[in-house]
């Protein structure tokens, strides 16, 4: 059985193809808000290096957020589009679960933190579990402040993941471990993700594919603030 991975949440886009043997290829660019131009080429260049055609696809997976708006809205479009086009089934994960999987072998608090910007953070905790990280709570946004005074109030070790924790390192460091090395959503984890869940035939439908804005888009805030000068 073999996925395409489709990852595109942040400044980061990427794709991956991956099945029983693991991931075959992928490919990660960061080209500021260039997802819609590099994605098409990029998903062409990894089926190439995997040798895999479109038509051997079993399965589209893709990243559901939360994220910022483009980037995440680019992904999902394609990642639909092709499912629908070859008549495959889809797996949705978030975009917080692909940043804590790689940790997951830490004892520490596993906190995710995604950069929403306009002084924002997309958030959530995990625990290691036997085969991977288990979500202590819902996705949220806040300030980096306050995510910072929840970590102090819990009195726990924590590993703090993501591009959101990297912008604000000062700020955490001072009482927590920031990860360096995992700042973004991967589609390589999103291919091992989402071939686990083809095992056990956890599919949904194209249409039935749901992003995780947690917010509205930036433009329509800042015409709705527009609005009322």
């Amino acid at each position: 059985m073999l996925t395409l991975a489709i990852e595109s949440s942040t400044a980061q886009v990427g794709c991956a193809v991956g099945g029983h043997e693991g991931v075959l290829a992928s490919a990660h660019s960061a080209r500021g808000r260039h997802h819609a131009e590099s994605l098409a080429p990029m998903i062409e260049f990894v089926c190439d290096q995997a040798r895999v055609e479109l038509s051997e696809l079993s399965c589209v997976a893709v990243d559901v957020g939360p994220g910022l708006f483009t980037g995440l809205r680019v992904g999902v479009a394609t990642a639909t589009a092709m499912a629908s086009a070859l008549r495959v089934p889809m797996i949705g994960i978030s975009s917080l679960d692909l940043l804590a999987f790689p940790v997951r072998f830490t004892d520490r608090l596993i906190v995710v933190a995604i950069d929403a910007r306009r002084g924002e953070l997309f958030h959530a905790s995990y625990r290691q579990v036997l085969g991977g990280v288990q979500r202590l709570s819902e996705a949220r946004v806040c300030t980096p402040e306050g995510l910072a005074a929840e970590l102090v109030a819990t009195n726990d070790e924590v590993l703090l993941v993501g591009d959101g924790a990297r912008r604000y390192e000062e700020l955490f460091s001072e009482v927590q471990k920031v990860e360096r090395e995992s700042s973004h959503p991967m589609a390589t984890a999103l291919a091992q993700l989402a071939h686990a869940q083809a095992l056990s035939e956890e599919f949904v439908k194209p249409s039935e594919i749901r992003p995780i804005y947690l917010r509205r888009p930036d433009a329509e805030i800042n015409w709705t603030t527009r609005d009322q000068v």
